[in-house]
């Protein structure tokens, strides 16, 4: 598949898209809480996208039934919203694609409900940070490989699993398009990195430290193998001729 260049006019529609899903993830940060439940906070993502004339993309998508992907603990991703209430402790990552006139932006973040133990507040901090440091090197001459390298870096200096199979991706007027972003690789290999180029750049880790993951019976829902915890922080960003502009972040 071809790599895309989108004009600065096409950036900008995604940008559109990218600062309601920044207020959307904002909103979710104030009502996240012990008590609420995935399906609550799915119902009310739907509502608030269709009142800003935007849609959550991922409804429908191969058959998937909600809004947005709601993994909890020792889900990694792609998990269905529920109506088990979220506890003290937990931490949750609610994954959302927002369209707006036929643009889309994707980002993820996980949350925790109060405090949460030193091992989650590790890998939580860890993602994030991992997240950041992808980011970094997302600049015109570097490669993707370079953007693997640096997330696959904070993660084993943490002793923190990658899960191999989930990985980054263009996106635009579709929500996968080319190229492939991997959490992990070697510098200076795959696709050079272009101005005009959007992607996502979204380390999804595990506790353990294989990363190792299964799929359950409804085929979407992704636990880690070991029953460690799970956490994903994605953000869309354009490459730009003065270093990546990140559009999931309200800016």
């Amino acid at each position: 598949m071809k790599v895309r260049i989108k004009t600065k006019e096409e950036i900008k529609r995604i940008r559109e898209a990218g600062r309601i899903l920044a207020e959307c993830h904002r909103e979710i940060a104030k009502m996240i809480g012990p008590g609420i439940t995935t399906l609550e906070i799915d119902a009310f993502v739907e509502s608030f996208l269709a009142k800003r004339g935007a849609k959550a993309e991922q409804k429908g998508y191969h058959g998937f039934p909600f809004a947005t992907c709601a993994s909890v603990n020792d889900v990694v991703c792609h998990g269905f919203p529920g109506d088990r209430k979220l506890a003290l402790g937990d931490i949750v990552t609610i994954d959302i694609v927002v369209g707006k006139n036929g643009w889309m932006a994707d980002s993820a973040w996980s949350y925790r409900i109060g405090q949460v133990s030193a091992e989650a507040e590790k890998l939580l901090t860890t993602t994030e940070r991992a997240l950041m440091a992808g980011i970094a090197q997302a600049v015109p001459g570097n490669k993707i490989g370079d953007i693997g390298y640096a997330v696959q870096h904070v993660a084993q200096a943490a002793n923190i699993g990658i899960v191999k199979p989930l990985i980054g991706h263009g996106i635009g007027q579709s929500m996968h398009e080319a190229p492939d972003v991997p959490n992990f690789g070697r510098p200076r290999t795959g696709v050079t990195l272009r101005p005009g180029m959007v992607i996502t750049i979204e380390p999804i880790f595990t506790g353990g430290e294989t990363g190792a993951v299964l799929w359950e019976d409804d085929g979407w829902t992704i636990r880690t193998a070991d029953g460690s915890l799970g956490a994903h922080y994605e953000h869309t960003l354009a490459i730009t001729e003065d270093g990546p502009l990140v559009l999931t972040d309200g800016e």
